[in-house]
């Protein structure tokens, strides 16, 4: 019986080093089969005009209860900074009152900013190419990322956060290009009718912030070109943060109509940056981020990606680990966590225009599980630096309005690269 047993173990093993290596070899297959529908397409019908002048269409808008972007991660963080570093010096206006579980009592009176983000895939089921706006799950992720990811630029002003349907994350896996586009613009016409829908409420002076993770920010992309670029829009915008979906500096900026961010204190400009740790290998991430290929797979016709360091605020620069004034260390999986400064460096790898954070093992207490091949961060593109990002935003805010700044200056580049 025991011999039996322990034949039984050595099978189990051999099937889990087996399963391991499988998936070393063909990740992008394993991941199709595991997530891309095998259901046929089907056209969504177009939300009702006044769709989003319901209340219950939005995950975050003013007034509304329950708000996940309200969250503010514990300050008390388990490293203590040391006294020349840049989180010992700028005091405690940077981050908010321990223990802040809203936003009623934040370190300064929110900012004057309206602020419209669009959160990034939670929807992982293979039963349909777009999500249903009422999947309990999928809404429970998307409240999570948006508790981790959103509420870093809360304090910029009123946050509105659209539902929508989705593409499903199996559509940005796909082979079949033709079918996940389908489901793709589907889910960005729900975005934009949002948009839409906040504009129209927001006053016609009010600046406006944009921000985005993963299919958000692809989302983003089409906003700026089909809402923003060339109307008189434009000039209100602070920042539009495309965070974790390649930017094309040679292509997509100009389309965007806003320049790239080159300095911490530029207004009316675009940030992106996708986080990987060493060795990076873009060629194992689903969806393959290799330059050539974006996200989301289709062809690329150039390879320069914009990668703003949110540790500077300009793009490809060098930041140590004191730059870092708040990394969010997750905990009861990101239903909570505390910001602990000084931990986490990056550099920006101007060939491939990735964001790397060094070896892989500085950020393992800080991105549990969710790692995706070619040690790609895709899922802590934002926790890694929140506070910094939350900085990044009033920062640009105040120079917009003319205002000082109620956070101190940026990091300044490093001059050698982080470890």
């Amino acid at each position: 019986m025991a011999r039996k047993f322990l034949y039984l173990i050595a099978a189990i093993i051999l099937l889990i080093l087996g399963a391991g290596v499988v998936y070393q070899l063909f990740p992008g297959w394993i991941a199709r089969v595991a997530f891309v529908p095998s259901a046929d397409f089907e056209q969504q019908a177009a939300a009702a005009p006044n769709a989003y002048d319901d209340p219950a269409m939005w995950f975050a808008r003013p007034g509304l209860a329950d708000d996940p972007t309200a969250w503010r991660p514990d300050p008390d963080g388990a490293v203590t900074p040391g006294p020349d570093s840049a989180e010992a010096q700028s005091g405690d206006q940077l981050l908010p009152p321990a223990g802040a579980a809203d936003a009623s009592a934040p370190a300064f009176p929110k900012g004057n900013a309206a602020v419209f983000f669009v959160h990034p895939t939670s929807y992982y089921s293979k039963s349909s190419w777009n999500a249903p706006l009422d999947d309990a799950d999928a809404n429970h992720r998307a409240g999570l990322f948006m508790r981790g990811m959103a509420s870093a630029f809360a304090d910029a002003g009123e946050m509105w956060a659209p539902r929508y349907r989705q593409a499903t994350l199996g559509a940005f896996l796909a082979s079949d290009r033709v079918t996940a586009g389908k489901a793709i613009d589907a889910a960005y016409r729900d975005v934009e009718q949002a948009f839409d829908a906040f504009v129209a409420a927001i006053p016609a002076n009010k600046p406006v912030i944009l921000a985005g993770h993963s299919q958000g920010a692809l989302h983003l992309t089409m906003l700026l070109k089909n809402r923003v670029a060339g109307t008189p829009l434009a000039k209100r915008i602070v920042a539009a943060y495309i965070v974790g979906w390649p930017v094309s500096v040679d292509t997509d900026i100009e389309a965007m109509g806003l320049p790239a961010c080159q300095n911490p204190g530029q207004k009316g400009c675009i940030l992106s940056w996708a986080t990987f740790a060493e060795p990076a290998d873009p060629e194992m991430v689903l969806g393959a981020y290799d330059g050539t290929i974006g996200f989301d797979g289709r062809p690329r016709a150039d390879t320069r990606m914009l990668c703003t360091n949110p540790l500077t605020g300009t793009p490809d620069t060098v930041a140590t680990a004191d730059a870092n004034i708040g990394t969010l260390k997750p905990v009861d999986g990101f239903k909570a966590g505390s910001l602990v400064p000084g931990v986490i460096g990056a550099r920006c790898d101007e060939e491939r225009g990735l964001l790397l954070i060094g070896d892989a093992n500085v950020a393992k207490d800080y991105a549990p599980n969710y790692v995706l091949p070619g040690n790609n961060y895709h899922v802590f593109d934002i926790t890694l630096f929140w506070a910094n990002v939350r900085a990044d935003v009033l920062r640009r805010l105040a120079s917009f309005e003319g205002k000082p700044s109620p956070v101190p200056p940026a990091a300044a580049p490093a001059e050698t690269p982080t470890s």
